[in-house]
């Protein structure tokens, strides 16, 4: 696997997802103090920072390609799907953005009662104040739970959140993974969110202009490998090979399945900020050297130069 200084990284988050912490500008200027030459801001189920990120990109002479990853499902697995080069200011993606913002406001509150059933004494009013600047501020996410519990010197003991203290195995990234151990799907806290299908979404990523990518599917497809093949066949157009959650035989794995498929290969570092603070912008176990993903990029239309 390749390492060495980083150019490329298309996949991080602004203010506009429910866990991100930056503007779409602060994020420029940290690409541009890291070095970085192409980027992509890809909020969850919101294309907003697209605008900014765009503007404040050229002015920092950066490449910049418009990016947006969208929760859906297939054979009721949960995916993130990117969606690279759109147009932004379609309509459909404020409509998808609107959808999901009104079914996780409904289940904030199912998502607390589950919270305390565990054993802690949380409350909608401390929510609201870490939220209260938000773009998305009733979206009470796993990450701010965590935020919330492991700051109380009551829990400083408890026993579910011992892997989450400073040498615990789940310490790196304390916030999300908390989010993945408990409010993931299939975990004791979960709460359903009606995400649109995989189908419907590759298309609307398609008529935007956009070619569709499946995000770190070290992750998703994990325990489903059998999937890909499947989704491959309706219109999947490239793999996030490179990951911040991919060790570099994961990484292998999947950069032989896009070459099988004859997809397009991306990669990036998942960058939230405090959200994830192990993970930094540009840092990702690369399936090859740069110069060859954006070489990819550029024959999928993606970039104006290399």
């Amino acid at each position: 696997m390749i390492r060495g200084q980083p150019y490329i990284d298309l996949h991080m988050h602004s203010r506009y997802s429910d866990d991100g912490e930056f503007t779409p500008e602060q994020l420029v200027e940290e690409c541009q103090a890291a070095g970085l030459r192409i980027m992509a801001i890809t909020d969850h189920n919101c294309a907003k920072a697209n605008a900014a990120g765009e503007r404040a990109a050229a002015q920092a002479g950066i490449e910049y390609i418009s990016g947006i990853e969208i929760d859906c499902t297939y054979q009721g697995v949960n995916l993130h799907l990117l969606g690279y080069g759109i147009d932004y200011r379609d309509s459909v993606f404020t409509q998808i953005e609107e959808n999901i913002a009104r079914q996780n406001e409904a289940a904030a509150d199912q998502r607390l009662k589950l919270i305390n059933e565990l054993g802690f004494r949380v409350t909608a009013e401390e929510l609201e104040a870490i939220s209260a600047n938000d773009y998305w501020p009733k979206n009470w996410t796993g990450e701010k739970f965590a935020e919330i519990i492991l700051n109380k010197p009551e829990y400083f003991d408890h026993e579910l959140l011992k892997p989450y203290r400073p040498g615990g195995e789940r310490s790196d990234n304390p916030f999300v993974n908390f989010y993945w151990d408990y409010c993931a799907q299939g975990k004791p806290c979960y709460v359903k969110i009606t995400y649109p299908a995989l189908e419907e979404i590759i298309p609307i990523i398609h008529t935007t202009g956009g070619k569709a990518v499946l995000a770190h599917p070290g992750i998703n497809l994990a325990n489903h490998p059998h999937l890909l093949a499947e989704i491959v066949q309706l219109g999947l157009d490239g793999i996030e090979v490179g990951s911040s959650y991919h060790r570099p035989e994961t990484t292998a794995h999947f950069y032989q399945q896009a070459l099988a498929h004859g997809l397009l290969l991306t990669g990036g570092s998942d960058y939230h900020g405090t959200t994830k603070p192990a993970i930094r912008l540009g840092e990702y176990v690369r399936p090859l050297p740069e110069k060859e993903i954006a070489a990819g990029l550029e024959a999928a239309g993606l970039l104006s130069r290399s």
